[in-house]
């Protein structure tokens, strides 16, 4: 892991249950190209099977979380086939649905720009904290682009109504917008980053493993239902299967005898 950023775009670090990527292009504000895509998609899915691992952070080296695309790759898919633009595309999108369905809680932990394909990656975590000085930018349709294959992403935690303005303009913004409308759950201080991170880690391990995981299967599901009597049974099933599991069972007599779970002794 010692490599330069051109042979490992990006570091993975495991302490305990908790497993932290970080982007590694500092000179390059960790801006995606193919390599990047892949590797992190590889990582993700790796990250995601290990069960000893229970939350992931995603981070950025250097100046920046994410950037956005690299112009070097810019410049090569800009004379490529339609076809292989198709490809490349595809690779973006297999990343950000491994990353938006990840059997793990996620947490962005955002600093410096977040452009482009950085957005799409602070919207598929489950939890998104920034500081004061962080910039957004959805900045595709200065180049006659527009963010279509992390728009879902975006649209889930923003809402169709701010997508409208963002992707047309591509305007940039701050934190304290990024706040508003949806897409950081929390902006502190640049020195209290890390603790506002470790603390959503900290009640994250001390949830349950399985529903933590779990949450974001709940919410989708439920998001896109429109069958409410299909829903209620579903969620009837859904909650039944918890309360008698071994999980449930021990957060339940855990809660009752006043002790901690045992889960909460695995951090």
């Amino acid at each position: 892991m010692a490599a330069s950023p051109q042979e490992h775009p990006l570091v993975l670090e495991r302490a305990g249950a908790v497993a932290r990527i970080r982007l590694d292009r500092p000179t390059l504000h960790n801006a995606f190209d193919a390599r990047l895509i892949a590797t992190l998609t590889t990582t993700l899915e790796q990250v995601g099977a290990e069960s000893d691992i229970r939350a992931v952070v995603l981070e950025g080296s250097g100046a920046s979380f994410s950037a956005g695309a690299d112009l070097n790759w810019m410049r090569g898919m800009a004379t490529a086939s339609e076809e292989a633009n198709r490809e490349d595309a595809l690779a973006l999108a297999r990343l950000m649905r491994t990353l938006d369905e990840l059997p793990k809680p996620t947490i962005a932990r955002v600093h410096g720009a977040a452009f482009g394909g950085g957005v799409g990656l602070v919207a598929c975590c489950d939890i998104a904290i920034g500081v004061p000085e962080a910039k957004f930018g959805l900045t595709e349709s200065k180049l006659g682009l527009l963010p279509a294959v992390i728009s879902p992403y975006v649209i889930a935690a923003i809402g169709a109504r701010q997508a409208r303005r963002w992707f047309a303009t591509a305007e940039i913004f701050d934190a304290s917008t990024a706040l508003q409308i949806g897409l950081l759950h929390q902006v502190v201080p640049a020195a209290q980053l890390d603790e506002a991170v470790a603390r959503q880690l900290a009640l994250l391990l001390k949830a349950g493993p399985h529903a933590a995981a779990g949450a974001k299967q709940l919410v989708a599901r439920v998001a896109a239902s429109s069958d409410r009597d299909r829903m209620d049974a579903d969620n009837a099933d859904l909650i039944a299967k918890l309360r008698v599991s071994s999980e449930g069972q021990e957060g339940l007599s855990a809660f009752l005898d006043k002790r901690a779970p045992a889960w909460a002794n695995k951090e």
